[in-house]
């Protein structure tokens, strides 16, 4: 079957299935059989499948990242990268994430399906790719914020500076706090309550 033919039952695949879950699970099927190349990580943004490149910079900043969630809650915590979260969708519903980071509550359960609720996400960051900017500074952060996700960071390696955004109301946020790498994120008042600190994030 061709690149082609595959995107094509994939679309059809829509009219089969009942449910955003179904059909999510329906292309992430095809997308796994399709020849993505290694090392680009697959999601679908509003409908809309996203494959972006994992580059070095990005993964030192997403493992600094998840090391201070560990030297918080230890090593046991429930953060993870690259795995995916189905989201409610502004629009059209169909949102299957894999967040850079994503921090689960203790309690959190995999459902009937094996995958992990976005009820109980914590936290979320996202190291931007120029490519796929767009999406994390719009339709995912108004995903996450229907979501009522507490805590959402935006880690900019192209500008050197994280967005920060907390409050979720009426699917959007507040004004972002920005803060430039190299000075600390005083995350203490959040679900995180701890101090990030951005000394050794890279730039692009």
């Amino acid at each position: 079957m061709t690149v082609l033919e595959d995107r094509i039952e994939m679309a059809d695949a829509d009219a089969d299935t009942d449910t955003d879950t179904e059909r999510l699970d329906e292309w992430f099927e095809r997308l796994e059989r399709m020849p993505v190349p290694e090392g680009y990580r697959v999601e679908i943004v509003g409908g809309n499948v996203f494959m972006t490149p994992q580059r070095d910079t990005h993964w030192v900043i997403i493992r600094r990242i998840v090391r201070a969630l560990e030297d918080r809650f230890g090593m046991n915590v429930k953060a993870f990268s690259d795995v995916r979260i189905d989201f409610p969708g502004h629009e059209n519903g169909l949102n299957g994430f894999c967040p850079d980071v994503a921090l689960l509550k203790a309690s959190a359960k995999k459902d009937k399906k094996g995958h992990w609720r976005y009820q109980d996400v914590l936290f979320v960051a996202e190291v931007i790719s120029q490519g796929t900017a767009a999406n994390d500074y719009g339709p995912k952060r108004f995903a996450y914020a229907e979501a009522e996700v507490p805590l959402y960071v935006i880690a900019g390696p192209y500008q050197g500076r994280c967005h920060v955004y907390t409050d979720p109301k009426q699917g959007d946020y507040d004004e972002p706090t920005r803060v430039d790498f190299g000075n600390d994120i005083d995350l203490t008042g959040t679900v995180l309550d701890l101090v990030l600190k951005t000394d050794d994030f890279p730039r692009d």
